[in-house]
């Protein structure tokens, strides 16, 4: 590593994420000048209760009519606010900066619209530590998506690799990362991750989720349910795009799932991730994937046998897929510090290389 003194502009960044699969917070360590990545530190997950999931869910849902003075939606607010406090505490880095995304409630590019939830102030106060923050409202604001914000730190984590590659990310929503043999950066949410799977599992009282894809394993796709599902016109949309969690809820409601049995819906639904994946056109040779769903060995496979190409965890090249995320946010706390972009028109449709984040100090 390049000592601090010869990098001036390196920081000691702890990027915090609470994704769209609503399992908890991810809190990760970097060393970075958001360009190079110098270090990346320790990693720690701080699961949520299933009662305070199950308060996110429901604000989840509710958010389209919500106030921002709802006394539920504040308390919900608080309380997340001090799990990602306590992540910062647990990992127990020697840290001078916090990125922190907060919690997705609603995302509507198309209406300039994007609502990530978490107290600033509060998060600074508790830790003693600025806080960079709203980290897409710039984006969309400008007309750009306000997702993905990966890309720019995938293409640092990935300078030493083989180009072209895809950097698949499956959280609650799936989004892809393109690094083209030009240098140039593309990418977009391409499609429902683990959501709607986790959604199903847990709507029929199973479990959280697809737990080591036991459910999906089991069961069949329904080819007709399926071909309705890909049938939705966000599939045929240019890049950039992006989606909310619950982006596919009203097709799901209306294509004929609820007459199936827990393991054909779910082998339904991880053929609709996969289905999705293969609209990506041209497509790339080489994928590595990222996120929860990394773990779900019916979700691979379906990927591997659906796309025809080669399909690994990001963990074949040395990175950590359970951190990734958590990590980005970091690297951009940084990139915000410096007045670096965050999104690039080919990334979000953003007109201009788009800088963003707002910081709060601590008091």
């Amino acid at each position: 590593m390049t000592p601090l003194r010869a990098m001036p502009g390196l920081r000691r960044v702890i990027g915090l994420m609470s994704g769209t699969s609503l399992d908890g917070v991810d809190a990760a360590a970097i060393l970075t000048d958001g360009t190079t990545i110098a270090e990346l530190g320790p990693t720690i997950t701080l699961p949520y209760t299933g009662e305070f999931r199950a308060r996110l869910a429901d604000l989840l849902a509710r958010a389209p009519g919500l106030d921002t003075a709802d006394a539920d939606l504040r308390a919900i607010e608080a309380t997340l606010t001090e799990y990602h406090a306590a992540a910062v505490r647990a990992l127990g880095w020697p840290a001078d900066l916090i990125g922190f995304h907060g919690q997705t409630i609603l995302h509507q590019p198309d209406r300039r619209r994007t609502w990530q939830i978490g107290d600033a102030a509060r998060l600074a106060r508790a830790t003693g530590l600025s806080v960079v923050h709203d980290f897409r409202a710039a984006d969309v604001a400008s007309g750009g998506q306000g997702a993905p914000l990966a890309p720019l730190y995938h293409a640092a984590l990935a300078e030493a690799l083989p180009r072209p590659l895809a950097i698949l990310n499956l959280g609650g929503v799936a989004n892809l990362t393109l690094l083209n043999a030009d240098g140039s950066i593309a990418a977009a949410d391409i499609g429902p991750g683990n959501g709607p799977l986790d959604d199903w599992v847990r709507r029929l009282g199973a479990d959280m989720c697809d737990r080591d894809g036991r459910y999906s394993a089991a069961g069949r796709p329904a080819g007709e349910i399926l071909a309705w599902l890909l049938a939705d016109p966000f599939f045929a949309r240019p890049w950039p795009k992006s989606l909310d969690r619950l982006a596919f809820s009203a097709r799901l409601a209306t294509s004929g799932l609820m007459t199936l049995g827990l393991e054909d819906g779910a082998a339904t639904l991880v053929a609709f991730v996969a289905g999705a994946a293969a609209r990506v056109a041209p497509r790339p040779v080489r994928w590595l994937v990222t996120g929860g769903g990394r773990h779900n060995p019916s979700l691979m496979r379906g990927l591997t046998e659906t796309l025809g190409v080669s399909v690994a965890p990001v963990e074949a090249v040395g990175w950590n897929g359970d951190a990734l995320e958590a990590q980005c946010f970091g690297f951009l706390a940084a990139r915000s510090l410096a007045g670096l972009p965050l999104s690039l028109p080919s990334t979000t449709g953003v007109p201009a290389p788009m800088p963003g984040g707002r910081v709060t100090l601590p008091c």
